[in-house]
C-alpha cells in the first residue's frame, strides 16, 4: 500500500500514511473541507445554511 498523500510506502505505525506528517497533511484537508462532496440538494443546502446561523461569532 502506497500512501495516498506522498506516494511512498505505507508504514505500519501511520498506516495508510507513511509518516506523522502525511498524515497530519489529510487531518488537515478534512478538517478545512477540502474532501467535502459538493451537493445540489437544497435540503442540505439549507441545512447548512442553518448551521453556519447557529455558529456563535468569535470576539476578534
Amino acid at each position: 500500500m502506497t500512501c495516498p498523500i506522498c506516494k511512498k510506502p505505507a508504514h505500519p505505525d501511520y498506516r495508510p500514511f507513511c509518516s506523522r506528517r502525511c498524515a497530519d497533511v489529510d487531518l488537515g484537508r478534512w478538517l478545512s473541507g477540502s474532501y467535502a462532496v459538493p451537493s445540489d440538494d437544497p435540503e442540505d443546502a439549507e441545512r447548512a445554511a442553518e448551521e453556519l446561523t447557529r455558529q456563535p461569532t468569535k470576539p476578534h
